[in-house]
């Protein structure tokens, strides 16, 4: 992988260099070719790529997705790439979703309390935050057009058949780390699904040619 010109947090850039790309699967990679292929014709026409990652609750994956995808963008000096994150119905972001981004060197400011609280997670000091909250795919926040819909789990594949504005449906489905909540395997299952969510878009982002 290239060095990155954002200064992304030291220990980010540790976590990166640990990243296996070699190891994917090819059925994995013929899973993330679609995601390649919009990417790269939106950047070879010097197109603004919008990824809305979704998810059923917004709690886990897609906030997983959505965070690492910036991150690889801008790690591989792609500036004109805007990541999302959106559900079929609004939660809120789990806190371990938090916890496990903390411990691979994100700086995580909790912008707001209550049911549904804002995040503010920072991977370089001269970038705006990414903001991290549950909400529908289709929330003000997220784009309304122009974008592609990245179907993070089968239940939101199945749940949205029809996303408007989306130029491209693309399901690249993880496995739901939830299922290890409050177990003693829930620290490692998060930083494994974490991982192996990052290595993945950072492979995605490693296929693209300027």
């Amino acid at each position: 992988m290239l060095p990155s010109k954002t200064q992304i947090f030291s220990k980010i850039e540790q976590e990166i260099l640990s990243f296996h790309p070699e190891n994917i699967t090819e059925e994995r990679r013929g899973i993330l070719q679609p995601l390649i292929d919009y990417v790269q014709i939106k950047v070879s026409n010097n197109d603004e790529v919008r990824l809305n990652f979704i998810c059923t609750h917004n709690s886990r994956r897609s906030h997983f997705s959505q965070v690492w995808a910036q991150v690889a963008a801008s790690y591989f000096n792609f500036s004109n790439v805007f990541c999302y994150s959106g559900g079929t119905e609004a939660t809120a972001l789990f806190p371990v979703v938090a916890t496990t981004l903390s411990a691979s060197g994100f700086k995580i400011t909790k912008l707001s309390q209550g049911d549904n609280p804002v995040y503010g997670i920072k991977y370089t000091d001269n970038e705006h935050p990414i903001i991290g909250f549950s909400k529908k795919f289709d929330d003000q926040f997220n784009p309304k057009a122009e974008f592609a819909a990245i179907l993070t789990c089968s239940s939101a594949d199945q749940g949205c058949p029809f996303i408007a504005g989306a130029e491209k449906r693309i399901p690249i489905t993880f496995e739901d780390p939830k299922a290890y909540d409050g177990t003693e395997q829930q620290t490692e299952k998060y930083q494994e699904r974490s991982m192996q969510i990052a290595t993945e878009l950072f492979y995605v982002f490693s296929q693209i040619k300027k």
